[in-house]
């Protein structure tokens, strides 16, 4: 399909800064296609009075690392020069795959010391080799610290790191630390945190404790390839960064029997979604999975499993408004983000929310 077919435009004023205080005061526009009115405005705090006892949520619990890091290439025969790497898949005890800039002039065999702000000074100091050279800027990062010792030192020297579309307009904070993180990360891992799941406060868990809905946990490590725009004229021709996840077993089967009951299965995020669909089997059976993937849904997909979507308000052009487009029908969310647009929501990690219902549902 032609990108240019999920373009929009987005007036700046409406890219959120900062996150709703509390979280689950957040706008939420509920999209039904099966209903005569389609679209309607609510709050997040009203989400237990959409689902239905039995109905089972699916959370993604991966925990957002400080994954920016600043630093200084060093090579034979040439100065010291800045350098901005964004970790994004971990490949070993110590090895990243990570986005460089400059990527260009960056070399298999160069060292890099990544300190606070890009200082060469011992003092906080992480050094690794760049052991391979991709497309796009990526690289693939053999560190001299492995495990355990490896995290420490990124948590150490390392920066949450803000999508760019927030990191344009503000430096990032010791509020962002709290700000970007789910209250129920558990699995280090993102560099993105699932933002759909920044709205969920104690208080909400527990109405929907209440009202009988069930709460899932599986694990995708968000990269920074969620950040990419889609350069591509066709989705054909776009490639997919790969993420890594797991479903449990455990968590596989009471899924199946949600679904067998006659519960829904609601995703919170795109990313748990992904993950789901890349676990369930044709028939519909979800199976405990683990590894990478590179899902990439577009309209024409059919879902296997999923039956709602809570999620924010997505980039234009990007692989998550083409998902929203697939799940519930192209002009459907169009109307959809025309409607948030002219009425004043607010967009993308730190915006507000939707609850989409499955097109065939």
């Amino acid at each position: 399909m032609r990108v240019d077919l999920f373009d929009f435009d987005l007036p700046d004023e409406l890219i959120a800064l900062r996150p709703a205080e509390p979280r689950d005061s957040a706008r939420l526009l509920v999209v039904n296609p099966q209903s005569e009115t389609v679209l309607a405005d609510h709050h997040v705090g009203d989400l237990p009075s959409f689902l239905r006892a039995g109905d089972a949520l699916v959370f993604n619990d991966t925990k957002v690392i400080p994954a920016q890091l600043e630093g200084i290439r060093n090579r034979e025969g040439a100065g010291g020069q800045q350098v901005s790497a964004t970790l994004h898949m971990r490949m070993g005890a110590s090895r990243w795959k990570a986005f460089a800039r400059p990527g260009k002039r960056i070399k298999i065999g160069d060292r890099i010391s990544f300190g606070h702000d890009g200082s060469s000074c011992l003092l906080g100091k992480l050094e690794c080799t760049v052991e391979e050279k991709g497309d796009g800027g990526e690289v693939t990062l053999a560190f001299d610290l492995s495990g355990p010792a490896l995290d420490e030192a990124i948590h150490s020297v390392g920066h949450i790191p803000l999508p760019p579309y927030i990191a344009a307009k503000r430096a990032e904070d010791e509020r962002d630390r709290a700000d970007y993180q789910t209250i129920y990360a558990r699995e280090e891992g993102a560099v993105a945190a699932p933002t759909a799941g920044l709205h969920f406060t104690p208080k909400l868990f527990e109405a929907l404790d209440r009202a009988g809905v069930e709460k899932h946990f599986v694990t995708l490590h968000v990269g920074a390839g969620t950040f990419l725009p889609v350069k591509a004229d066709d989705t054909d021709d776009h490639k997919m960064h790969l993420e890594s996840g797991y479903v449990s077993g455990e968590t596989a089967a009471k899924l199946n029997a949600v679904k067998a009951r006659g519960g829904r299965i609601v995703c919170v995020g795109t990313t748990s979604l992904r993950l789901i669909e890349s676990a369930a089997q044709d028939t519909g059976e979800i199976r405990g999975w683990a590894g990478a993937t590179g899902i990439f849904i577009t309209p024409g997909y059919r879902f296997k499993a999923v039956d709602i979507l809570m999620t924010n308000f997505h980039l234009p052009r990007s692989t998550l408004f083409m998902l929203v487009s697939a799940f519930s029908g192209v002009e459907t969310m169009r109307a959809a983000y025309n409607h948030a647009i002219s009425t004043g929501y607010r967009f993308y990690s730190y915006g507000d929310a939707s609850l989409i219902l499955r097109k065939d549902t």
